[in-house]
Order: C-alpha cells, then sequence, then structure tokens
C-alpha cells in the first residue's frame, strides 16, 4: 500500500486517537513503536510523531532514528514530537512556569501557509505538557504563538517538517481535522482513498490470493467483528468459509438459535452447536471470577477443537481481530509493550490445531468495522449490538452459577434490554446489561414475606469501553422495568441501578 502514514508512538494517552483522525480523512495509516522504525520506507508517503509522558529532557526520553525520514518524507511532531524535532535539532525546551494544559486559542497564524490554510485565528487549540519550546533551530520558522506559548507551531526551512504544541486529534482543538488534512494531503500529497467500500474490495481480492481453494473455519460469537469477518470471507471464499457457533449455555434469552437464523438468513455456512450442558456441569461450585473464566475458556477449546476436526481438510482458523488488539503500545516505564489480547470467539486456540490463522480485520478500529459492515449490506441490527462479554453470563452472575441462576438472569435481562428498544433507548446506550447479587433482601408480596434475589441494572455510555459513564434513564423507563421484573421474574424481589462511572468502578461486575 503505496498511499500509507506512519505514526510513531511514543507512549502518549492519544496516539489511537492520531490514528483515528487521519482514517476519519480517507487515509490509510499505521502506528508503530518509535524504536521500530520500518527499514523499508517506501511505502510512507508521511510521518507523525505522537506526544508522550516523557520529557525530551529526560535521560530515559525516546530516541528514534529519523535519518530515513526528517528531511526526506514529510513529517509531523505533536507535542512531545515537537518538542523533540527542536531539542535534538539545536533548540531548546525547558520546563514551562506553569503546566500548559488545557484550552487555548491560537494566534499571529500564517495563514498564506499551506499547513494552516483555512484556519482562523483565535483558532482553539489543546495543550497538555510541562516543558515548552524556548527557541527554535535556526533553520526553523514560527507559524503560530499563543498567549503562553510562543512557538505553538513551526516548519524547518527546506524540509517538508512541521510541528506543532498542542493535538490536532482531540475533539477541544476544534479545527484540527483541517491542519490533519493540510498537512496530509496539500502538503503530503496523499489520497483521500481509504473508504469502507474500497477495504472491502482490497481486502476480498487479498484473501481469495492468500487462501485459494482452502477450506476456512471461523468462530462466530455472534458481536459485530466476527460477524463482519465472517461475511468479508464468505464473499471471498463462499462455502469454503465453515462458521461455528457455540451455545456455552450463558447467553442471553433466545440468542443462540436467534442468532443462527440470522447468520443462516445472510447466508453463511454456519453450524449451531449446543454445549450448554458441558459448560454448565464444568462451572458447578465455581464463584471465583477468573476460574470461571479458565473453565469457559478450556471447554471452549476443547468443543472447538472436536468440531473443527469434523471439517476435513482445514487449513485456516480465522479470527475477528481487530487493530487495537494488535498494536504494540509504547508503556510509560520505557520500551514498547505487546497489548495482544486473547478473543473470545476463538478461546485462545492452542498450537495443536495445526492451523493457519487468517485476520481481515486485524487494521481496523471498531467504528471501521461498523462501517465496512454497513458497506456489506449487513443489518443494523447486528452492527449496532451492545458489546457482550465471553464468558457471557457467567461474570454477570456474582458467586457460583447454576442453570436456575441462568435461566433468572436471562428473563431480566430480557425485560431490560427488549425494554430498552421500545423506549427507543437502546441504541443512544453503549452498552447494557444486569447483574445477579450474591445476597438475599426481605420483600413482601401479598400478605407474605418474601427472602428473594436482588438485581442490579448497568447501563453506560462510551467511545471505546476504556472510561465509561452511567446512563441517565428517565426515572419513568426505571420504575417501569423494575415492576417488570419483580412481577415477572419468579425469585427476584428487589431491582437496583448502577450509577458507578468507570473509573473508578468497572462496567462489568466481575
Amino acid at each position: 500500500m503505496q498511499n500509507n502514514v506512519l505514526i510513531l508512538d511514543f507512549g502518549s494517552q492519544y496516539t489511537q486517537l492520531i490514528a483515528r483522525r487521519v482514517r476519519e480523512l480517507n487515509i490509510f495509516c499505521e502506528i508503530k513503536p518509535y524504536n521500530k522504525v520500518p527499514e523499508d520506507m517506501s511505502s510512507y508517503k508521511a510521518v507523525i510523531l505522537s506526544g508522550s509522558p516523557f520529557s525530551v529532557r529526560s535521560e530515559d526520553a525516546p530516541h528514534p532514528d529519523l535519518s530515513k525520514i526528517k528531511g526526506k518524507i514529510p513529517l509531523l511532531g505533536v507535542c512531545y514530537g515537537a518538542q523533540y524535532l527542536a531539542h535534538f535539532n539545536g533548540g531548546k525546551v525547558e520546563p514551562s512556569n506553569t503546566r500548559e494544559y488545557g484550552r487555548a486559542r491560537l494566534t499571529n497564524i500564517k495563514s498564506d501557509e499551506p499547513f494552516f490554510y483555512g484556519i482562523i485565528g483565535g483558532s482553539q487549540v489543546w495543550m497538555s505538557h510541562s516543558d515548552t519550546i524556548q527557541e527554535l533551530p535556526e533553520n526553523a520558522v514560527v507559524l503560530a504563538n499563543t498567549v503562553d506559548v510562543k512557538n505553538a507551531a513551526y516548519r524547518i526551512e527546506g524540509e517538508d517538517t512541521y510541528a506543532i504544541q498542542f493535538h490536532p486529534e482531540v475533539y477541544h482543538t476544534s479545527q484540527g481535522k483541517i491542519i490533519l488534512q493540510n498537512f496530509l494531503v496539500h502538503i503530503a500529497g496523499l489520497e483521500q482513498t481509504w473508504t469502507p467500500d474500497a477495504f472491502v474490495e482490497t481486502t476480498v481480492s487479498e484473501l481469495r490470493k492468500k487462501v485459494g481453494s482452502d477450506k476456512v473455519i471461523l468462530g462466530l460469537s455472534g458481536g459485530v467483528d466476527s460477524t463482519v469477518a465472517a461475511v468479508l470471507l464468505h464473499k471471498a471464499i463462499g462455502k469454503n468459509l465453515h462458521c461455528i457457533f457455540v451455545n456455552n449455555g450463558l447467553l442471553r434469552k433466545n440468542e443462540f438459535q436467534e442468532v443462527l437464523d440470522q447468520y443462516e438468513d445472510m447466508g453463511l455456512n454456519v453450524k449451531g452447536v449446543d454445549a450448554s450442558a458441558r459448560f454448565l456441569d464444568a462451572l458447578a461450585g465455581e464463584s471465583d471470577p477468573e476460574g470461571k473464566r479458565k473453565i469457559i475458556g478450556k471447554v471452549f477449546i476443547d468443543v472447538f477443537d472436536d468440531e473443527a476436526h469434523l471439517v476435513k481438510d482445514a487449513k485456516w482458523l480465522a479470527q475477528g481481530t481487530i487493530y487495537p488488539d494488535v498494536i504494540e503500545s509504547v508503556s510509560v516505564t520505557g520500551g514498547p509493550s505487546a497489548t495482544i489480547k486473547s478473543h473470545h470467539n476463538v478461546g485462545g486456540l492452542p498450537d495443536f490445531m495445526k492451523l493457519k490463522v487468517v485476520e481481515p480485520l486485524k487494521m481496523l478500529f471498531k467504528d471501521e468495522v461498523r462501517r465496512v459492515g454497513a458497506s456489506m449490506k449487513i443489518s443494523g441490527d447486528r452492527l449496532g449490538r451492545h458489546p457482550f462479554p465471553g464468558p457471557g453470563l457467567a461474570i454477570r452472575i456474582l458467586g457460583d452459577i447454576t442453570r436456575e441462576k441462568v435461566a433468572i438472569l436471562q428473563e431480566v435481562d430480557a425485560i431490560f434490554i427488549d425494554g430498552l428498544r421500545e423506549w427507543g433507548l437502546y441504541d443512544k446506550v453503549w452498552q447494557a446489561g444486569a447483574m445477579l447479587l450474591p445476597v438475599n433482601s426481605v420483600g413482601v408480596m401479598g400478605d407474605e414475606r418474601t427472602y428473594e434475589k436482588c438485581v442490579a441494572l448497568r447501563a453506560v455510555e462510551s467511545t471505546d469501553g476504556m472510561t465509561a459513564d452511567w446512563v441517565d434513564l428517565p426515572y419513568e423507563f426505571l420504575q417501569k422495568t423494575s415492576n417488570e421484573i419483580i412481577n415477572k421474574v419468579p425469585g427476584v424481589n428487589r431491582v437496583v441501578y448502577d450509577i458507578s462511572s468507570k473509573p473508578p468502578a468497572t462496567i462489568e461486575w466481575e
């Protein structure tokens, strides 16, 4: 791919946001750790240096080799990147008298420069640094200031090298997208051709070349990622894709059959495996959350391995891995740290399965996966489905798992989720679910005293699950839902609503 941007990560909390903003401009980009600059730079038409929690004045400051980049490829330094380009090229970076954090206004903008085309004076930007550039390198030209930052933006004479002390990728920089577009399109000459349709066309072609006439096995979870991966592979290889959807007994009410029906309506070659008894028997007596996860993972591997052996001559395992799962991020303590996660839809399959891996979505962010799915006409109900934990209701039942508890929580959850849909609230919530608590409470029904279970409802808004806030659902909705649960679900006499944010709480309770 020749129309490509390289983002070098110095450990900034905003690095993935830079990538998402670049992708929003329909330009492809990749993130690499600062000390893993590719040997072959021929496919990159621009490079962006991220921010960092480090100071360029520190002895352990990230120090990349830019010999193949600076002065040869258009280069943009953001925050730490800007300070790095100044500090190691004859400028001076010193601690600020006050921490420069939050909103600021650009002044003295050189709007005749291509970098600032369309940017007006007083444009709001977002600062986040404790050092500041006091002196620029000799061959640098100031492009903008703020009240507190005299070198808020600059460029290097004779090079397509630009640097800014602020963060164009964050929402609070009002014209950040225009600035990035000016650099990438008008200065670096990148084409804005990275679209969902183009991704589908390219990926289907690559899958056909890679897989050929081989058989591929894919473990479906019912979620967005595995669904989009399945449809992409189906477009490429048709019936040679063998999908397996395992019922672990911990899905939502009626979900197993409903999801199977939806997949079959989509024309996928899918086999449903009801292994609920196998999972629930293995979980009997286990109340530790990690213990439950390990049991579910092991049983899934066993079930999936049994089913995979029934597909004769299968050579590939497909996974719905997405880009955040494979990015190597830079830790604040030093070098890159692998952040690859195991995926519940394949259960972390072992080496003995001897299958080659194919991951058609591994360069996409979650929002891009949804756009690709929409371009392939996957229904909005499928693409808009709330995230659901891999261990399912096992981590929403606090304590040990029994068939009775699963049945109770399935009924409670169905009333809650169906109610969100009926009230037009489902699409306003990022994730919702019910928790069965390991406590009984006293109640009164009719003239009798009851001592039954308590359930907690949880609904949060988020963009990526890293942080989340509770949703202020209407009191009328909560009142109706609580009454319906208590009246219709035997064994429950109390309903509470979780108003904790993440952090300090988590979205799930286990």
